[in-house]
Parts: C-alpha cells; sequence; structure tokens
C-alpha cells in the first residue's frame, strides 16, 4: 500500500511539474535610427515590434513603436494585443481589451 501511495505521489509531482519554455524563433535588427525584433516560444507566446526614430535631430525627437504580442492566457485561450506607442501615448487593441466611449 505504502508504494502505491509513493508512486502515486511521484507521478502527481511529474504531471505538476512546470515544463521548459523554448525559444523557437529569436530575431533583431538594430540600427542608429530604426530597430525591430521577433520572438516565438514554445508556450504559445509571441511578440513582434518595430520601432523608428521621429524628428531625428530636433527637440522633438522621439521613437515611434509598433507590435504585437500573443500569449495564451490561464482559461486556454490565445490573446493576440496590437499596439501603437508615439507621442500619443501607448495605445492598445485587443478583441479581449474594452474599449473607450467615444467622445
Amino acid at each position: 500500500m505504502k508504494f502505491a501511495i509513493v508512486l502515486f505521489a511521484l507521478f502527481a509531482v511529474a504531471i505538476a511539474a512546470p515544463t521548459e519554455t523554448q525559444v523557437l524563433r529569436s530575431e533583431s535588427d538594430v540600427g542608429p535610427e530604426s530597430y525591430k525584433y521577433a520572438l516565438e516560444t514554445s508556450d504559445g507566446t509571441s511578440k513582434q515590434e518595430q520601432g523608428q526614430l521621429k524628428n531625428v535631430g530636433t527637440e522633438q525627437e522621439a521613437i515611434a513603436v509598433k507590435g504585437s504580442f500573443t500569449f495564451v492566457g490561464d482559461d486556454g485561450q490565445t490573446y493576440t494585443v496590437n499596439y501603437i506607442a508615439d507621442e500619443n501615448g501607448f495605445q492598445p487593441q485587443g478583441a479581449h481589451l474594452p474599449v473607450a466611449p467615444e467622445a
């Protein structure tokens, strides 16, 4: 009986042990006035982003970023967020995100 309990406990621990996430794809290209990268992992997570320096050499110099990320939520569903980040702030969009009422 003790053997069965120990065997069951070891089996439960093996099932509950977290799996190691592996990087499937990783790309990047970084320049003096722009960058882009992409990352994809074995757990269903992915991210792509590109940024461009705007108004180079002026007081209004800033970076404008566009990208997206995808992940699998605790509920098992896959979620995607597309975004822009620029002089107007961070602007995410996704089917699961609430939308502000129009003014």
